[in-house]
């Protein structure tokens, strides 16, 4: 019988994207892939350390693995491996740590200590000075329809508040031709819509660019976008998260010709603040940023603005917060991801004074999420009456009715009931007219191309 293999992610779509390549491999080997809630023979967990709770969480899914099966191969990869190596090999419930830029070799490296009961010294790289991006591929993910492609790894900001540059090296970038081919493989098996990721995708190709102002001259990820474009099957490409300053008016002119391009952007924030900002070391202002917003706003029909706000940064006064409330309000997102700040050992923030109590990052946390809400509902209240076309991605039993969930090109969550006699009409794109709220954050809609 074959060995049984089980992964889990924590963190990132880049962790999510990894650990499908990891899968994939194993597969190619001959594994038998089983959830992780299953007994099997190797276990691997793709850690976090993004926040010291990130930490916590990744060192509890291995001890829950070892219970599960004491006599398992437990393997750590990833983020945590890199910032907390020598503590994991001291872990009992730890037989392998694979840190990041080693995951390629994760197969041979697990056959070599299940042969041999030893674990290699070079399976932690000190990644700071990594220069190569480490390909790593998927011929399919868990998401039916919609896939995920790491573009890029590796950050070069260094906020104040991130560990992630230390633990993720330096930016490197994939090759273009072999993103292209991947993408071309993955809408052969039917994958319609395409997202772009990476640790930093604003700084794709900025590594192989002669000085920093060819990425405003040759604009690689826009490049990238165009050529995505022209892949057959490929009917929708979205980024992930981007930096405010990658904005620019030749930018958005050369992305508004790619048909497929979703105007929904994820910009960055994390806080509405110019004092905040500046301790954050994020290297714009508010009126920066806004002045992006509106350059898109310019170009493309009423575009979804998503973003990310840290609530009690150290230091955080109340006329600060006050101004991020004001600002995000300024600007309407259509959705607020609210991070109250948690240290993270290694990093500047954690060590600076004035530390905000947590009490008081509660009440900043529940201000600005029910500021998200309302503008939410404001944003999705504008396309009610409107024709939109809705990627269908699943089924989902709501009020005890059957409906058809997907998205339209801005990320707003569409349902279409299901009738007797209707067809699957799951991977398909299709006409809509939003009729109504069906719930809080799901729009209910009826078919205006039959």
């Amino acid at each position: 019988m074959n060995k049984t293999a089980a992964f889990l992610t924590l963190g990132c779509k880049v962790n999510s994207y990894e650990t499908e390549a990891i899968r994939g491999m194993f597969e190619d080997s001959g594994y038998q892939v089983v959830d992780f809630k299953e007994i099997a023979d190797i276990y691997v967990v793709n850690t976090c350390t993004v926040t010291n709770i990130a930490d916590r969480k990744s060192r509890q899914m291995l001890h829950q693995a070892r219970k599960r099966n004491p006599d398992a191969v437990i393997v750590a990869v990833g983020c945590y491996v890199q910032s907390a190596k020598e503590d994991l090999l001291k872990d009992s419930s730890v037989d392998l740590v694979v840190g990041n830029n080693k995951k390629s070799e994760i197969v041979e490296l697990v056959e070599g200590y299940m042969a041999k009961n030893d674990i290699s010294s070079n399976t932690v790289i000190d990644i700071g000075a990594a220069k190569d991006y480490e390909e790593l591929s998927v011929a399919s993910t868990m998401e039916k329809t919609r896939a995920f492609i790491k573009i890029q790894d590796g950050c070069n900001r260094f906020c104040s508040y991130c560990i992630i540059p230390y633990v993720r090296g330096r930016v490197r970038s994939r090759n273009e031709e072999d993103i292209l081919e991947e993408i071309t493989k993955l809408s052969k098996t039917g994958y319609k819509e395409i997202v772009l990721t990476g640790i930093h995708i604003s700084s794709y190709g900025t590594d192989r660019l002669a000085n920093t102002d060819d990425v405003y001259r040759l604009m690689p990820l826009a490049s990238l976008i165009k050529a995505i474009g022209e892949i057959p099957g490929i009917e929708r490409i979205r980024l992930g998260s981007l930096e405010p300053r990658i904005i620019t008016e030749e930018f958005v002119k050369e992305i508004i010709g790619t048909t497929q391009f979703c105007p929904h952007f994820h910009l960055s924030l994390q806080s509405g603040s110019a004092s905040v900002l500046k301790r954050m070391n994020r290297r714009y202002t508010p009126e920066e940023y806004e002045k992006k917003v509106r350059l898109l706003r310019k170009y493309f029909d009423n575009p979804a603005f998503t973003t990310d706000i840290i609530v009690g940064f150290p230091g955080e006064t109340d006329k600060e917060f006050e101004e991020t409330l004001e600002f995000v309000q300024r600007i309407g997102f259509s959705a607020i991801h609210v991070f109250k700040y948690s240290k993270r050992a290694g990093t500047k923030a954690a060590e600076m004074k004035d530390q905000i109590p947590e009490y008081i990052k509660h009440q900043r946390s529940n201000m600005l999420i029910s500021a998200a809400k309302q503008m939410s509902k404001d944003y999705r209240e504008m396309f009610v009456g409107r024709i939109e076309k809705v990627l269908i991605e699943e089924e989902e039993s709501i009020d005890q009715r059957r409906y058809y969930i997907g998205h339209n090109e801005r990320y707003l969550k569409l349902a279409l009931e299901i009738g007797e006699g209707m067809d699957n009409l799951i991977n398909r794109i299709i006409t809509v007219r939003i009729n109504k709220f069906l719930t809080d954050d799901i729009l209910l809609c009826y078919r205006a191309d039959s």
